[in-house]
């Protein structure tokens, strides 16, 4: 499966009990890509796919530097809740394949490819199973 498909399907999953939707994926990435690049390179990266992204959505905040990949995700999530569902679930899908060539175009695929599955774990597998199920 493509990555862009595989965000696509992940972003319409409400995520593991308890967590704040897609929310999730943006925060156990973060932990991932950050062992790699750092916070100071996740935040670049971050930051610079918002930007992009807002070509679609200005209404996306950019996040001030230098702030902490936490606070980063909580204006995110402020700006998704006053937008109708559809369209905040559009845009955040948008910045997060965005946001992954992005670092693919950086890192490379192959690197890429295992920090992703790494950081979306079961959950991923177990949407590829389920939509495998109605095929």
């Amino acid at each position: 499966m493509l990555r862009d498909q595989k965000i696509k399907q992940l972003m319409r999953h409400p995520g593991p009990p308890g967590s704040s939707g897609p929310m999730h994926l943006w925060r156990s990435m973060a932990t991932e890509i950050v062992s790699v690049i750092g916070q100071g390179g996740f935040q670049s990266l971050y930051a610079r796919s918002v930007f992009l992204t807002r070509r679609t959505c200005p209404w996306l905040t950019l996040p001030a530097a230098n702030l902490p990949i936490e606070q980063s995700f909580a204006g995110l999530s402020s700006c998704l809740a006053e937008q109708p569902p559809e369209q905040a679930r559009a845009a955040n899908t948008l910045l997060m394949i965005t946001f992954t060539d992005l670092l693919a175009s950086l890192i490379g695929e192959q690197l890429t490819d295992p920090i992703l599955k790494t950081s979306w774990g079961p959950e991923a597998d177990d949407l590829n199973d389920k939509e495998n199920e109605h095929e």
